[in-house]
């Protein structure tokens, strides 16, 4: 079998999608984007196709070692991401060929279904209670918020006792046997995010997300963890094993890896090993389209240390496209009770509906983070 076309699609809201296909009539799919860079992320994809037209595809290791190797310069959020999408494609190509789901190829499962969280309250968060009323209404069992919206490096009393508010208002809905995760979306200084972490310790969050911007690993990170015994978690802008294992030694519970962005299904199930050595779990971040969830669920289920599964059903960024609207089949997200069930068809457990996805592809999109400032007119960190 050879790989013989290799195309990509924006489509909305933000996403980039991967299509491979082979002389045998077989097709992957993957999600190769860094968010508001997708036009970027495109290019990559199309420089690296000379790598691997005409190769096996079913040499999924080889190929992730030559698409990130064989450059003079490798890494970074681009490379890894269009990287990450080839690496998800050709594992969907190598469980249709054996027609099986992907975690079987990566061991089995581990576990029958998998815990996932929905999102509440958009990037400056409002409304948290009844929002999060909403989601235990629909069954979910799990919440993440953002703290707050734009904060200085030492914000007010008034800022602090705000998230807290926010945050009991969601524990509050979720009851003691729910689970809230609060981001701080890397909008906090190291000493912000140590009075902030103590101060949330009375809601006992799941864990806090990217107290610090992910440059400042080490012992900025390590002061957050020390400083409270709320778990912390970071990841989503780590893009190898090589730049998550410093925040592993600085103490944290969790690694979010984004299966778009860290090097695939191949990578995040190596950063799941190192993460067992360190007694961490992981939860794959995933705010992303339906391949990049589908890729995370077989990991999640072929994972030991597993921990939860975000994805984006409903989420905020979703305007003009939507998780589901490019799937034929869309059983494979129907969450019972807050969990996924184990994905049972080959591949990645998906079928994509190209008719929809072409037809996207026709207007795609252009989509860019906010760009925010404080109030003396300074850049503030979205």
């Amino acid at each position: 079998m050879k790989i013989t076309g290799i195309e990509t699609f924006l489509v909305a809201p933000r996403w980039l999608f991967l299509k491979i296909s082979t002389d045998e009539g077989l097709v992957g799919w993957g999600e190769p984007v860094v968010e508001g860079r997708a036009e970027t992320v495109r290019a990559a994809v199309h420089e690296l196709s000379e790598l691997v037209l005409g190769q096996d595809p079913l040499r999924i290791e080889d190929h992730w070692q030559v698409l990130r190797r064989s450059g003079f310069y490798r890494g970074g959020p681009v490379l890894s991401s269009a990287l990450s999408g080839y690496d998800q494609a050709l594992w969907d190509i190598a469980g249709k060929a054996r027609n099986c789901p992907v975690h079987e190829l990566l061991g089995g499962p581990v576990r029958d279904r998998v815990r996932v969280y929905s999102w509440v309250g958009g990037d400056r968060p409002d409304g948290i209670f009844e929002a999060v009323t909403r989601q235990v209404e629909a069954g979910y069992t799990a919440v993440k918020m953002n703290v707050a919206g734009p904060l200085t490096a030492i914000d007010t009393p008034a800022q602090a006792n705000a998230a807290l508010d926010r945050a009991r208002q969601a524990r509050e809905a979720l009851g003691p046997h729910g689970d809230l995760a609060i981001d701080f979306h890397g909008r906090t200084s190291p000493a912000m995010a140590r009075r902030l972490v103590r101060m949330l310790e009375e809601v006992q969050p799941m864990f806090v997300e990217e107290p610090v911007l992910p440059e400042l690993q080490g012992n900025a990170l390590a002061s957050v963890v020390q400083a409270s015994t709320v778990p912390v978690a970071v990841g989503e802008r780590l893009y190898s094993r090589w730049e998550v294992k410093p925040a592993l030694d600085a103490g944290v519970a969790v690694l979010q890896p984004d299966p778009s962005h860290a090097g695939g299904i191949s990578e995040l199930r190596r950063i799941g090993a190192l993460a067992e050595i360190y007694g961490a779990s992981i939860a794959p971040h995933c705010p992303l389209g339906p391949i990049a969830l589908a890729a995370s669920l077989q990991i999640a289920f072929a994972t030991p240390n597993f921990l939860i599964q975000e994805q984006s059903l409903r989420l905020h960024y979703n305007t003009g496209g939507e998780l589901l609207d490019y799937l034929l089949d869309t059983t494979p997200f129907d969450f019972v009770d807050g969990h996924a069930r184990r994905p049972l068809g080959p591949g990645l457990g998906i079928e994509i509906d190209e008719t929809a996805v072409r037809r996207a592809a026709e207007t795609g999109h252009s989509w860019r983070n906010p760009v925010w400032r404080h109030e003396d007119g300074s850049l503030a960190e979205w």
